[in-house]
């Protein structure tokens, strides 16, 4: 059984036959290349891939626009999620072959009732230097506290408007107040940068791009614009994107002096600082200028299947060879196949819109 189900994951990676040479999966090949080579994460590009993404539920206590469909989505059912000792479980052997840095999705993780273990459970695994977490912050003036005694390294935080009643309507969720005082509580516990996420759309919130720079001259925050992506449900064109250069001109116009920083080698945001401001801001421009030749990511979504790109549309799952199981070199050997496969570039944005894809709740953000 586990031999069958292990080739059947491998296909849902290629999409052709795969021969297994053995049970344990020493040697996996695709034709005459042997894709369980060493380094495991390490893909045909020399991109090597030491940060994973784990969404850990599927659930949210907002229905953002850009990420849930209007008719909302249909919810995997529990069983079919993984579970604490999974997700530990894949993340140990991640951080067995590389991965060092683990960020939590969702959903909104913090729905989650045992997010406070999964954090210090990740937070122990040996190898692993940074746990994050990508939350809307609705819960997390209660919450936050626990989560940095369990070990919390960072936090993002989406707000996409500084305006009350389009919040609502963004959101379509009440919440505005709670998410300002997440954020409060964040600085207050001393996270610099707090990073917070705001998926700039044409028409909607566009004109509040300076709004959200003055914010940074007297708190320790990061802002990321974020350009509008290509989900299903979402109900994308190019006419509500609006283009990092764009927004980058209009930030320029009111403060000509802005610095450009010096970015890491992995960063997916251009940085950006106004002299004497305390906090910064960057650009994430996904669209209009890929970063996928320096992309180190992997993803696990709530229901186990490894993404390796946001963009893709091809999954493999490792629940399935989980709850058969497989041993981690089998797992290993899965795992390798996908990196192996991972393209040098997304699609375009064009193609994007056409090609079939999650929701962005389903992937994790």
């Amino acid at each position: 059984m586990r031999r069958s189900l292990l080739s059947f994951s491998l296909r849902s990676v290629f999409g052709t036959s795969i021969r297994s040479s053995s049970t344990s999966c020493e040697a996996v090949a695709v034709g005459n290349v042997e894709v369980n080579r060493k380094p495991i994460l390490q893909d045909e590009f020399g991109r090597r891939h030491d940060y994973l993404r784990i969404s850990v539920t599927e659930r949210c206590n907002l229905r953002c626009t850009y990420c849930m469909p209007e008719e909302g989505v249909k919810l995997s059912p529990n069983s079919k999620l993984l579970t604490t000792d999974e997700i530990v479980r894949l993340t140990t052997l991640f951080a067995s072959e590389g991965v060092t840095k683990v960020r939590l999705t969702g959903g909104e993780p913090t729905v989650r009732k045992d997010i406070v273990e999964i954090i210090g459970r990740i937070k122990d695994i040996r190898g692993i230097e940074s746990v994050a977490i990508t939350t809307n912050g609705i819960t997390l003036k209660r919450k936050l506290p626990d989560l940095k005694l369990a070990g919390l390294d960072k936090i993002n935080i989406s707000l996409d408007t500084l305006v009350p009643a389009k919040f609502e309507l963004m959101t379509r969720r009440l919440g505005f107040e709670r998410v300002m005082d997440g954020i409060e509580k964040a600085i207050e516990l001393g996270y610099s940068p707090v990073k917070i996420n705001v998926v700039v759309m044409r028409g909607i919130n566009d004109e509040e791009i300076s709004d959200f720079v003055a914010w940074t001259e007297h708190q320790p925050l990061n802002i990321r614009f974020i350009e509008y992506m290509p989900f299903d449900g979402n109900k994308w064109n190019t006419k509500k994107m609006v283009p990092y250069f764009e927004m980058l001109d209009r930030v320029k116009a009111q403060w000509p002096a802005l610095e450009r920083m010096k970015d890491s080698p992995n960063d997916t945001s251009k940085g950006y600082r106004v002299p004497g401001f305390a906090g910064c801001i960057g650009f994430i421009s996904s669209m209009t200028e890929n970063f996928c030749g320096s992309c180190n990511r992997l993803r696990l979504t709530a229901d186990g299947n490894m993404k390796v790109c946001l963009f893709g549309n091809s999954e493999v799952s490792l629940l399935d060879l989980l709850r058969e199981e497989c041993s981690d070199e089998e797992l290993k050997g899965v795992i390798s196949a996908a990196v192996k496969r991972k393209k040098k570039q997304h699609a375009g944005m064009l193609n994007l819109a056409k090609m079939k894809n999650r929701p962005m709740i389903l992937i994790g953000g």
